[in-house]
């Protein structure tokens, strides 16, 4: 368990580094960028300062969403990896349609078919479309769907997309698991508490930020 405590501890060094070299890198990019259109922020109330502020923390946010939710996502395959080392990323074809011409599963254990998000914020009526095909190849090759999404996204129309899907997964005999319930489902199934040791990792780098 503590190798991999260690393992989880250097994958959050490896993403905080990257993550600091892309921020640092389009700061330095955005110098050089033409600001005509604050023109526009300044009509709106938005000083050319608060614009610049604005534009720099919405172009970092993009790299922090992405580089949280990658981190997370590998984070939980190691402990499913840990528990089952015979476990493997895989992809099946899709036999419902061309496109996509195969769907890639998470972790693939026996039978469960695991998908590991952190979010799903989507308000695209169509992805419920796709995900249903998903989730019946993946059952059509004789596997069990299962969901485990670490956060519920906070918005109406992202959480009513969400319990459709969950009931799409009941639909195929899979199951689904959200906020609250992928954590313990992560610990059940692995005997690993992940959030606790990113609690732990957490509070060594950000020791004045208890929030979690």
């Amino acid at each position: 368990m503590e190798e991999l405590k260690q393992s989880i501890k250097n994958l959050a060094e490896i993403y905080s580094a990257n993550l600091k070299g892309k921020i640092d890198e389009r700061t330095i990019e955005m110098q050089g960028d033409d600001n005509s259109h604050y023109l526009i922020y300044r009509v709106l109330g938005i000083s050319s300062k608060q614009g610049q502020e604005i534009d720099l923390f919405q172009n970092t946010g993009r790299f922090l969403y992405k580089y949280a939710g990658s981190f997370l996502e590998d984070a939980a395959t190691l402990c499913l990896k840990f528990a089952y080392p015979e476990g493997i990323k895989t992809k099946v074809e899709n036999t419902m349609g061309q496109r996509p011409k195969t769907f890639e599963i998470d972790f693939l254990n026996d039978n469960d078919a695991i998908e590991v998000k952190w979010r799903d914020a989507t308000t695209d009526g169509d992805h419920i479309t796709k995900e249903h095909t998903r989730v019946q190849v993946i059952k059509n090759h004789g596997y069990k769907p299962i969901r485990v999404m670490f956060y519920y996204p906070q918005r109406t129309q992202s959480i009513r997309i969400q319990e459709t899907l969950r009931t799409l997964y009941h639909g195929v005999e899979g199951e689904y698991y959200g906020g609250d319930e992928a954590w313990n489902y992560l610990q059940a199934y692995t005997g690993v508490d992940l959030k606790n040791i990113l609690i732990e990792i957490a509070n060594e780098r950000t020791p004045e930020d208890g929030n979690q």
